[in-house]
């Protein structure tokens, strides 16, 4: 009986001992769990921070990215809500009015504008979402007291659900505008004389191609007199030859009262010097011509063999022809210059060096009534001849010359020039392998030089 007992303790025991060894399995399985619960939750604790920090981030750039663009305004900007309490305003605004930032956060609008802009500041807020206001008129009050007027755009703010939450301002000072409108109608002048120029400059093309035209046609008939005079004179001799023949073997009184009364003496005296007077005057027509033709342009010119100093004297007599500028010429020259070019266009580009030293001349003429004097130097270095027109007027200054090869570019007054000589002139040089430059003279006035090779190179273009 004893002996059942015991066994019953003994039982008793490891039963007790059994489900105190399963509780403890069992409790260490669920601080495990828990463990495992408390670091899923930490690492979502540390992927939800750093997902905030990123954000966070991104609003801080955001941030100062609309701050940086909010001070970089020259426009000024005001935004309100539709009470019309200023919520935020720029640093153009601030800088205009010489106020702080708290001078006009949470104020009503129209504190900060003139009395006299109350109205139109009211119908603001009755617009919006209706209409959009574009340069109105207003003026903000300034720290010292003044006032600036400003040219205003109204427009209406939204949030994201389309409700209308307020409007945002944007003025410029009147100031600018005024300047913008300046440049613009600077603007407006410079293309109406550019215009101008256009038109002058066709014209000028068509005086060119009438005088082509014209010249043409006269040199037909005065090639016809030409040739005839010179048949005059020849026939002239002829007969004064006869008539001294029959004057020796006929001597009869009624002969030589004849020959007393229709003055045959006289008219055989003035025959040979009428003769060739006509001879001059067709052989100058005939120059003239040949000048016009070569002033027109227009058609391509062969290149010839000749004397350039002949060249250059010609066309100054051509220019001072019809100047009212009479200046004292001085010519350095070499003897018997010789060149291969175009000599139409050496001439052109002379014509129009030397007009406008005459005009620069007649300004400086005119301001200091000083002598004009026009000078015109040849010299050759290594194949090439520089022709300098020098004159004595008041210079070309450093912003002139910046421009002075540039198309429709002058000095003169609208209808007095049409800033094509000198381009012209540049192009002319450069096609026929030479150059024109300039600088200004020490001695006062300007040093036009054209430098050309003297003898034709095989890569110009004709």
């Amino acid at each position: 009986m004893i002996n059942n007992i015991s066994s019953q303790v003994s039982l008793i025991e490891e039963a007790g001992v059994q489900k105190s060894l399963n509780q403890e399995v069992t409790t260490e399985a669920a601080w495990i769990e828990v463990i495992h619960k408390m670091d899923s939750v930490y690492a979502d604790l540390v992927h939800s921070q750093v997902e905030l920090e990123q954000k966070n981030s991104a609003l801080e750039e955001a941030q100062q990215f609309i701050s940086s663009v909010l001070s970089a305004m020259t426009d000024v900007l005001i935004v309100c809500n539709t009470q019309s309490i200023i919520l935020q305003v720029n640093t153009a605004l601030m800088t205009l009015t010489g106020k702080s930032e708290d001078e006009f956060l949470q104020h009503f609008l129209s504190e900060i504008f003139g009395t006299d802009n109350q109205a139109m500041i009211d119908s603001f807020s009755e617009k919006l979402g209706h209409e959009l206001l574009i340069d109105c008129e207003v003026s903000v009050l300034c720290a010292d007291g003044s006032s600036t007027p400003l040219a205003m755009n109204c427009s209406t703010r939204y949030d994201a659900n389309g409700t209308v939450i307020g409007m945002v301002l944007i003025g410029r000072p009147m100031g600018e505008l005024r300047r913008a409108y300046k440049e613009l109608h600077d603007a407006h002048i410079q293309l109406q004389r550019t215009q101008q120029q256009l038109l002058h400059s066709e014209k000028m093309a068509s005086l060119g191609r009438l005088i082509a035209g014209v010249a043409h046609e006269i040199n037909n008939p005065i090639s016809f007199v030409f040739g005839n005079m010179h048949a005059l004179k020849r026939y002239g001799s002829r007969i004064n030859q006869y008539l001294d023949a029959v004057e020796m073997h006929i001597k009869s009184p009624e002969l030589k009262h004849l020959r007393s009364e229709l003055k045959i003496k006289r008219i055989r005296e003035d025959m040979e010097p009428l003769i060739d007077g006509s001879m001059e005057g067709v052989e100058r027509v005939t120059n003239i011509v040949h000048d016009l033709r070569n002033f027109s342009g227009g058609q391509k010119e062969e290149y010839t063999h000749f004397d350039l100093n002949e060249v250059i004297k010609k066309a100054v007599q051509w220019v001072l022809r019809t100047n009212k500028v009479n200046p004292e010429v001085q010519y350095e020259l070499p003897c018997n210059l010789e060149i291969e070019s175009c000599k139409g266009q050496i001439h052109q580009v002379l014509v129009n060096l030397i007009q406008n030293a005459l005009d620069a001349m007649e300004i400086n003429m005119n301001l200091i009534n000083a002598l004009p004097l026009l000078m015109l130097k040849c010299q050759v270095v290594d194949d090439i001849v520089h022709i300098h027109v020098l004159d004595h007027g008041s210079g070309i200054s450093e912003q002139q010359a910046k421009n002075i090869f540039d198309p429709f570019f002058t000095s003169k007054p609208v209808g007095q020039g049409t800033g094509l000589g000198l381009y012209i002139s540049y192009g002319i040089a450069q096609d026929m392998g030479g150059d024109l430059t300039f600088k200004n003279n020490p001695a006062g006035g300007t040093i036009f030089t054209l430098s050309l090779p003297l003898q034709r190179k095989n890569k110009v273009n004709k």
